[in-house]
């Protein structure tokens, strides 16, 4: 994709920025999708309607949304810590923005094709918990910071079993490159490394009960790192008021839930290269290609987004306790036993 925008433009620097603009602009066409899907969503799931006079059921309410965020004024507390409270919603967004350079949207669009794809993805996550600190400190309330420590250790907390889950994936396809990753499971919805990847059927019947465990626990450790329910303590508005973002208003207020919704999308294309086939077609070689490829990952994607929604307004928030017993007491061992199942078939 490098060379055929160089090729286009003519200047190397011109086709670079283009392929760091493209994730962008998804991502916002993406969070306004995903505001009226989550809203409309939640409706129905309480027997409700939800918005219905700003255009055709509507469609027209998260422009509404962003038209007024815009026009909000942006208060600093007076006690705050202006740098870093000003600086804590980019570091936010950045952490989650640049971690979609190593997404493989189908084989003909990789923003960095890096042989270490997602041990980057991982490292380059934890900005945002940086960010999610700084918002806490720097806003000088304790509604604020306590939000803000929650947050940080639950994201550590869960990278452990998110983490344990990528590298059963990894030790099936051999690969840390997310486009590779995508590459080995070619061939239809069997070969995915969730029904154990290709291979013999015996190896496939062996492989598949870790490989769903490591499949769940990823998924549900993601929904974890955004902060989503039944793990949405950080902002829990019953017991913190807003969380980490108590004191924030108008666009950078947005920006957190920019990068909450964006951190959805990122979390579940992780889950899909690495588990369900990514940019590859479910029926084989019958609707592929570049531009199908870009489909099938934007649809599965888009289907664990529809999933964190509707977790979102069906299951109650876990307690603090039993959000870390989830994690150290049930995921981190059942990952270890996968791993080490994993190996010994693979050795096998």
């Amino acid at each position: 994709m490098q060379e055929y925008l160089i090729g286009l433009v003519g200047e190397p620097l011109v086709a670079y920025v283009l392929m760091a603009v493209v994730p962008l602009v998804f991502i916002l066409v993406y969070a306004l999708v995903t505001l009226y899907m989550e809203m409309k969503v939640a409706a129905h799931i309480q027997d409700r309607v939800a918005y219905m006079r700003t255009g055709w059921h509507g469609v027209l309410q998260p422009f509404a949304d962003i038209l007024k965020l815009l026009q909000k004024e942006d208060i600093i507390p007076a006690q705050a810590d202006r740098l870093l409270f000003t600086a804590a919603p980019f570091f936010v967004f950045v952490g989650t923005y640049v971690g979609f350079a190593a997404i493989p949207f189908s084989s003909g669009y990789v923003g960095a094709d890096l042989n270490l794809g997602i041990l980057y993805i991982v490292a380059v996550s934890s900005i945002v918990v940086a960010g999610l600190l700084m918002s806490g400190w720097a806003s000088n309330n304790k509604w604020a910071l306590l939000g803000s420590l929650r947050s940080a250790a639950q994201i550590v907390s869960y990278e452990i079993p998110s983490a344990l889950a990528i590298l059963v994936a990894v030790m099936i396809a051999g690969s840390l490159n997310l486009n590779e990753v995508s590459k080995f499971q070619e061939g239809g919805i069997f070969n995915w490394v969730v029904f154990g990847g290709p291979g013999p059927v015996v190896t496939k019947l062996l492989l598949t009960p870790f490989t769903l465990t490591a499949f769940f626990v990823l998924l549900t450790a993601g929904i974890a790192e955004a902060n989503r329910t039944p793990f949405d303590l950080p902002e829990a508005e019953s017991e913190l008021v807003q969380g980490f973002n108590t004191e924030y208003s108008g666009m950078k207020f947005a920006m957190f839930y920019l990068a909450e919704y964006a951190n959805m999308f990122l979390v579940s294309a992780i889950t899909v290269c690495l588990f369900l086939g990514g940019w590859q077609s479910p029926f084989g070689s019958f609707m592929s290609g570049p531009y199908w490829g870009a489909f099938w990952l934007i649809a599965k994607g888009m289907f664990f987004v529809f999933v964190q929604v509707w977790m979102r307004w069906t299951l109650p928030r876990l307690r603090v306790d039993q959000l870390m017993h989830v994690s150290w007491k049930v995921m981190v061992p059942f990952m270890f036993v996968c791993i080490f199942a994993v190996g010994l078939i693979l050795v096998w």
